[in-house]
């Protein structure tokens, strides 16, 4: 059983005058937060007051960069080089680097959205390519990859990986996650059980098995209806457990000691 872990939370995903998620309800659930960084949503005043809030609540602040697909939110699959994700994500690490530089606050980690996240998933040259494009802007800011065989594998190319398991989603038999184009509400009670079964080192599939899992930060999506909810839920949760929810990098530094 883990007794450490990080809570994130995918946010700062409005765009223009379309507002989605609460962040100022949920950011003080969570220790980090993900910023969209305009490609697959987010906009400079969106940014700027994500940086913002994510300074008021004192969580990490990580870049959230997506797919060039406002219209899918990111979630439609596009191929990219190893070349051309490195790029798009330093564009958009770029980006929110600048608001974040102009606020005084540090970015702690990069996590790649939606169809993205699942690019590096299906193909680890794409994961180490996103992984070795920010250790060369900063060899101290976390990549966050699913745990398991993605994030194994580019573990060791001297820059920190955080290991990433979903309270929100679910898991096919290979322990990928199952994206959804448009997430719906879903039970925050069955939310908390998927964090308590992670902690425990083993997460149900779909087709009722389990399968392994050694998670250093925890998921939950802001565009879900009631991402407060559950996010409190988890959290809760979690301290019920017996663990504690804490920074990302307290986390992989207690993993490194340990």
């Amino acid at each position: 059983m883990r007794n450490l872990v990080d809570l994130n939370a995918d946010a700062g995903e409005s765009f223009g005058r379309w507002s989605l998620g609460d962040d100022a309800r949920l950011l003080p659930h969570v220790t980090s937060v993900n910023v969209a960084c305009g490609w697959h949503a987010g906009d400079p005043a969106t940014m700027r007051a994500s940086v913002e809030l994510a300074a008021e609540n004192g969580v990490g602040l990580g870049a959230h960069p997506g797919l060039p697909d406002l219209a899918g939110f990111g979630r439609r699959a596009l191929a990219l080089t190893p070349r051309e994700a490195a790029d798009a994500c330093l564009y958009q690490y770029g980006a929110l680097r600048a608001f974040a530089d102009a606020h005084g606050v540090p970015i702690t980690h990069v996590k790649p959205h939606g169809a993205f996240y699942g690019l590096a998933i299906r193909d680890h040259s794409i994961a180490a390519a996103v992984v070795d494009a920010v250790g060369t802007v900063d060899g101290e800011v976390v990549t966050v990859l699913l745990a398991g065989p993605t994030a194994d594998a580019v573990a060791g190319r001297g820059v920190p990986v955080a290991r990433e398991a979903f309270a929100d989603l679910d898991y096919d038999d290979n322990g990928h996650i199952i994206i959804e184009p448009n997430p719906a509400a879903k039970d925050p009670r069955a939310c908390a059980d998927q964090a308590a079964a992670i902690l425990s080192g083993r997460v149900r599939t779909v087709s009722g098995g389990t399968v392994g899992i050694e998670a250093d930060t925890i998921c939950v999506h802001g565009d879900r209806p009631n991402a407060v909810d559950v996010a409190r839920a988890v959290r809760a949760r979690i301290a019920a457990e017996g663990a504690t929810v804490a920074p990302l990098r307290d986390v992989l530094a207690a993993r490194r000691q340990g």
